[in-house]
C-alpha cells in the first residue's frame, strides 16, 4: 500500500475541482468519509453544474481500504479517462468528470513533487516590458517607412505608419495574451509586446544587415533567401510566447517550432520552384545602396561580354541549334 493509501485511511480529504488545464479551481477538506458529491444542498461538496444529478456520486473506502468513488445511478455517470465507468479507483492522480466538472480526490498526505525552479522571469513583465515592446515596434514600423518613402517628407504618412506598428504590436500581443489568461491563469502583455518588439527589430536589423552585406560583397544568398530568416525569427517568438505560457514544456516547444521552420521553408522552396524554377527568392538583389559601400571589386565591361559569349553555346543546345547556324543563314 503507498503512502497515499496510508493517508487515505486517516484522513482529513481534498477534493480539488480543476480547470480543463489541470490547474486547480477550488480545494475543498473534508474531514471523514464517505464524501457526498451532487449538486443537492446536502451534499458534503457541492456541484455548480446542471449536468449533475442532485445525489451524483459518493467517495468512501472500499474492503481493501482503497479510496473509491462510485456512481449512484445519475443520468450522466462519471467518467475517467474517457470512458463512462460505474465507480472508479482514486490513486490521487485520478482525474474523474461529473457532469462538465473535472476533479480528483487527494488525502493530506498525498505527497507533492519538488519545488520548481522558477523560469518565467517576472521582472520581464508588467508595463516596462511592454512599453519596451511598443517602443521597438513603433521604432521599426518608423524605420521601415523612412527607407521606403521616395516622396517628399509628410508627417501624417510617418503617424500612420507609427499607429499601424502600435496596432500590430498590441493586436499581437493581446492575442497571445489571451491564450496566457485562458491557459496559464495571468495574461502578462507586457511581456508579449516585449517578445514581438524584439523580434520585429531583429527582423529589421537581418533585412539593414543582410541588404548591406550582399552589396557589399556580392553575397546575393543574403537576400535570395531572406525569407528563411524571418521563418526562423518568427518561429523563435512563438517559441518564447509559449514559453511565457507555459514554462514547463520548454523542450517540447523547442521540437514544435523547429518542426514548425522546416515546413515553412519547404513550402516557400517549393512555391519558388513552381513559380520561377530556382530555389531563391528572387533572381537578382533588389537593393542598391551608395558606391561607398561595396567592397567586392568590380567587373568590366569586357569580362561581362565574354561571360555572355559563354553562354551562348548551351541556350543553343538548349533550343536544338548548333553554334553558327546564324552566320550560314545569313
Amino acid at each position: 500500500m503507498n503512502p497515499a493509501m496510508n493517508s487515505a485511511m486517516n484522513g482529513p480529504w481534498f477534493v480539488e475541482l480543476l480547470a480543463r488545464n489541470g490547474d486547480v479551481l477550488l480545494r475543498q477538506c473534508v474531514d471523514a468519509l464517505p464524501i457526498r458529491i451532487g449538486r443537492g444542498y446536502d451534499n458534503d461538496v457541492i456541484l455548480d453544474d446542471d449536468y449533475a444529478a442532485a445525489a451524483h456520486a459518493v467517495v468512501e473506502q472500499d474492503a481493501a481500504g482503497r479510496l473509491l468513488l462510485r456512481d449512484l445511478g445519475s443520468r450522466n455517470g462519471i467518467v475517467v479517462a474517457g470512458r463512462r465507468r460505474q465507480e472508479a479507483v482514486l490513486s490521487g492522480d485520478t482525474v474523474v468528470r461529473i457532469g462538465h466538472t473535472a476533479l480528483r480526490v487527494r488525502a493530506a498526505g498525498f505527497p507533492v513533487a519538488l519545488e520548481l525552479v522558477d523560469r518565467t522571469f517576472h521582472g520581464w513583465e508588467g508595463v516596462l516590458p511592454g512599453a519596451a515592446g511598443l517602443l521597438l515596434a513603433g521604432a521599426v514600423a518608423l524605420l521601415a517607412r523612412w527607407l521606403g518613402d521616395t516622396e517628399f517628407f509628410e508627417l501624417a504618412r510617418y503617424a500612420e505608419a507609427l499607429a499601424g506598428g502600435l496596432a500590430a504590436a498590441l493586436l499581437w500581443g493581446g492575442m497571445w495574451a489571451f491564450a496566457n489568461r485562458l491557459f496559464g491563469r495571468h495574461a502578462r502583455l507586457g511581456r508579449h509586446l516585449f517578445v514581438f518588439g524584439c523580434g520585429s527589430a531583429a527582423l529589421a536589423g537581418y533585412v539593414l544587415l543582410g541588404s548591406l552585406l550582399a552589396y557589399a560583397f556580392s553575397a546575393e544568398s543574403f537576400t535570395h533567401y531572406g525569407s528563411h530568416v524571418a521563418v526562423v525569427l518568427l518561429a523563435g517568438m512563438v517559441y518564447f510566447h509559449l514559453c511565457t505560457i507555459r514554462p514547463r514544456n520548454r523542450v517540447r516547444y523547442r521540437w514544435m517550432c523547429a518542426g514548425l521552420a522546416v515546413l515553412c521553408s519547404s513550402l516557400i522552396l517549393t512555391g519558388n520552384v513552381q513559380r520561377t524554377g530556382r530555389l531563391s527568392d528572387e533572381l537578382y538583389m533588389s537593393v542598391l545602396l551608395p558606391p561607398r559601400f561595396r567592397l567586392s571589386p568590380d567587373h568590366g565591361v569586357d569580362e561581362f561580354m565574354r561571360a555572355v559569349e559563354a553562354m551562348q553555346g548551351p541556350l543553343d543546345r538548349s533550343r536544338g541549334r548548333k553554334p553558327g547556324d546564324d552566320e550560314i543563314d545569313d
